[in-house]
């Protein structure tokens, strides 16, 4: 099973690589084609020295779950830190792209109301 992956061993690779945070259809055709993988392959059918090579290769060229989290939760430190209306609607646990809020936004309310 490829790393990282919510997966089933009867999935093809490139569809069991998209369930991977930070890889999308075009990447995964990318790293197929570059290992010279076929277009059907399934998940089972990778021996250990592929399924080593694909994760060499996303560990390489592919920012992936941990490190975008992780690059995520510092915009949100930093945009908090500036005092910016996005970072304070973070803290507030509020939307923050404009959404209506009086009659929206429910489960944000319940939780200011804590």
């Amino acid at each position: 099973m490829l790393p990282g992956a919510r997966s089933v061993p009867e999935e093809q690779v490139r569809i069991a690589s998209t369930k991977m945070d930070g890889i999308r259809s075009q990447k995964a055709i990318q790293i197929r084609s570059r290992l010279g993988l076929s277009g059907k392959i399934k998940i089972k059918e990778l021996t250990k020295s592929q399924i080593g090579q694909i994760e060499e290769m996303i560990g390489q060229d592919h920012v992936v779950h941990w490190e975008l989290k992780r690059e995520e939760r510092a915009d949100i430190e930093r945009l908090i830190s500036i005092s910016r209306y996005r970072g304070i609607r973070h803290q507030e646990g509020s939307p923050l792209r404009g959404q209506r809020t009086h009659t929206n936004a429910r489960t944000s309310r319940k939780q200011n109301r804590k």
